[in-house]
C-alpha cells in the first residue's frame, strides 16, 4: 500500500476487500437477504455483523460441536440465523432482545429461514433474561456469544460466566470501538464498560483469552474470544 494513505482510501480498500470475501466465502442466500431487507424495513438500526463475520461465528459454532448456544443481543435476526443453523439436530439456541419491536422481527426471520425451532427469542433486558434463566437452572451453554448494550458487557460476561462449563466459548463483539478502548481516559459508557469487561477477563483465573482487532466496512473494531477452561 502507498504511504499516506487518507482515511477515506482505507475505507474503500478495507469495504473493497468485505465485497470480495463476501462474494466468494461468506454469501448471504435468500433467507440472510431477506432478513438485512426486514430489519432495514422495519427502522432496526443498522448495527448488523457483516456476512464475513457471520460465517466466522458459523464456523466457530460448529468448531465447538456446540449443541446449546446463547446470544445476548439479537437485533433482527441475523446473526442468530447464522448461529442456528451450526446447530445440530436437537440443538438449541436462546436469544436475548430488549425490544419488543426488533424481537418480533426477528421471529419472523428466523421462521423465514428455517431455524425458528431451534432459536428461542426472549424479550426484556438481558440482564434480567439471564438472571431468570439462572434461577431456572438451565443447562450450561456451549457457545456464548455478546453482542448488546456495551456499557453492560461487564454485567453480561459475569452471567456469562454463571452460565458456561469448561471448555465453553465466550466471543464479545465491537470490542476495539475505533480504537478507543486503548484510551483508558475515556468517559463514552460503551468503552467503559468494554474496558471494564477486558479487565474482568484479563483477572479471570477461569478464562483463557485475547482480542482480535478488525477492519472493513463497518471500520475499525475487533471482537474478544474466550475459553472457560478446564
Amino acid at each position: 500500500m502507498k504511504e499516506n494513505v487518507s482515511m477515506a482510501e482505507k475505507n474503500e480498500l478495507w469495504t473493497a476487500v468485505d465485497s470480495y470475501i463476501q462474494q466468494t466465502l461468506a454469501k448471504n442466500d435468500v433467507a440472510l437477504d431477506n432478513a438485512m431487507e426486514a430489519n432495514a424495513a422495519a427502522g432496526l438500526p443498522s448495527i448488523d455483523i457483516t456476512p464475513n463475520q457471520g460465517k466466522l461465528l458459523h464456523l466457530l459454532a460448529l468448531a465447538t460441536r456446540a449443541k446449546r448456544v446463547l446470544e445476548i443481543g439479537t437485533l433482527g435476526g441475523y446473526s442468530t440465523i447464522w448461529l442456528a443453523r451450526a446447530l445440530p439436530r436437537g440443538g438449541r439456541l436462546v436469544t436475548l432482545e430488549r425490544e419488543p419491536k426488533h424481537a418480533e422481527v426477528a421471529r419472523t426471520n428466523l421462521k423465514r429461514a428455517g431455524v425458528a425451532k431451534k432459536a428461542e427469542v426472549r424479550v426484556g433486558a438481558a440482564a434480567e433474561s439471564l438472571a431468570q434463566m439462572h434461577s431456572e437452572g438451565v443447562k450450561p451453554f456451549d457457545l456464548i456469544f455478546i453482542d448488546a448494550d456495551k456499557p453492560n458487557n461487564a454485567v453480561y460476561l459475569d452471567w456469562a460466566l454463571k452460565l458456561a462449563k469448561p471448555g465453553t466459548l465466550i466471543l464479545v463483539d465491537n470490542v476495539v470501538r475505533e480504537g478507543a478502548l486503548a484510551d483508558a481516559t475515556s468517559e463514552d459508557p460503551a468503552v467503559v464498560g468494554t474496558r471494564e469487561m477486558i479487565d474482568r477477563i484479563a483477572r479471570e483465573p477461569r478464562l483463557v483469552a485475547t482480542a482480535v482487532q478488525t477492519v472493513g466496512s463497518k471500520g475499525h473494531d475487533g471482537f474478544a474470544i474466550a475459553l472457560v477452561r478446564e
